[in-house]
């Protein structure tokens, strides 16, 4: 079983998280830099930052980046499986030459409000589109949008839009059903996986550390941690690359047969626009990126989307700040971060292993 330091490494909430982090990069002799979000505040009024340590040389040929809180409440488990790679021994001499960048809740207002989505409503990782031109809208996102974030969440309500989910599933498929709804829109604000409008303070961030801290870099190895697909405590390392593509063999051969692509229909995700995934490969053009989402699963699909709709339901249409609120919150925190000592355990376990074999990976010949 994990010990009780391992336990430790899995915050109660974002400002624990960020504390913790930044205590264990300080100590571990990283560079701290942190970056105040100017849009957003967290329940009490409090500040947001996104936090970035990094060790290294600027002009080393090798990079590690490890990022959490892309998706906001997912951050619990990334911010966990970074303080463990800040505390754990066998990461505690990186091989010459390498440079190790961690980026700490780059959606911090997700991660303190116990969000999916940033401040504008926004899904991050739909982002990172050419937002000058009309994107298509997946003809089942509208069909179903109603029952997708319906404007009621009474038994009623929910129990009609369930119906209309389950009915579009029995006629298209469950795969079908999961790709209309997630493949990302940008046709309604209100809506749940919602790309947004303009580049998010978020992505314009973590365009910048690409650009600014791997510039001399020629080898690139990305871990986004992320949670809410797959079977309970399972790490899925998702990649966007084709079979065809050099990126998705050497992922192959870095993490072997775990590494699955969306594009290929392997995957438990379905393929999406405008992925973080797409914005490294876009602002690394003269490195060799090697990508990966490592996705972590928790509970049954259906209770994960219940929880995401109660939530979007509740920030649109509700008071998030309200006592009846907590009920809420406390189903998506559940539902994308099971606090339970074996699933920490799996997560952890992980994480180590696919942490240890980027760095075999990068400093290969």
């Amino acid at each position: 079983m994990a010990g009780q330091a391992e336990q430790d490494y899995f915050p109660a909430d974002y400002a624990s998280g960020r504390t913790h982090f930044r205590k264990a990069a300080a100590a571990r002799g990283f560079a701290l830099t942190a970056y105040l979000n100017p849009h957003a505040k967290g329940p009490a009024g409090e500040d947001l930052t996104t936090d970035v340590a990094i060790w290294g040389d600027r002009a080393a040929e090798q990079a590690l980046l490890i990022m959490s809180g892309t998706h906001g409440v997912e951050g619990y488990a990334g911010s966990g499986c970074q303080l463990g790679f800040l505390n754990d021994p066998g990461f505690a001499n990186p091989p010459r030459g390498l440079r190790i960048v961690l980026i700490h809740a780059i959606n911090p207002y997700g991660f303190a409000w116990n969000r999916r989505v940033n401040e504008d409503n926004v899904d991050l990782n739909r982002n990172f589109v050419d937002h000058s031109v009309r994107k298509a809208l997946h003809p089942g996102y509208e069909v179903l949008k109603d029952a997708i974030a319906p404007a009621q969440l009474d038994a009623k309500s929910e129990a009609a839009a369930d119906a209309a989910l389950a009915a579009y599933a029995r006629e298209h498929g469950v795969f079908a059903l999961q790709e209309a709804i997630t493949q990302g829109q940008y046709a309604y604000p209100g809506g749940l996986y919602f790309g947004g409008a303009f580049e998010t303070w978020s992505a314009g961030l973590l365009k910048h550390l690409l650009r600014r801290e791997f510039a001399s870099c020629g080898r690139v190895a990305i871990v986004d941690v992320h949670t809410g697909l797959g079977p309970y405590g399972y790490g899925e390392l998702i990649t966007e690359e084709p079979k065809s593509s050099g990126a998705y063999a050497r992922a192959r051969r870095w993490w072997g047969d775990t590494v699955l692509s969306t594009k290929n229909g392997e995957s438990v995700s379905a393929d999406v626009t405008g992925s973080v995934d797409g914005a490294f490969a876009q602002n690394l053009l003269h490195a060799d990126v090697t990508a990966c989402c490592l996705e972590y699963g928790t509970y049954a699909t259906h209770e994960v989307f219940k929880a995401l709709r109660a939530d979007n339901w509740l920030h649109l249409h509700g008071d998030p700040l309200r006592q009846d609120a907590k009920e809420i919150k406390a189903q998506i925190r559940r539902a994308f971060y099971p606090d339970c000592e074996d699933w920490k355990e799996l997560v952890w376990a992980r994480a180590r292993s696919v942490f240890a074999q980027a760095i075999d990976g990068l400093m290969e010949p």
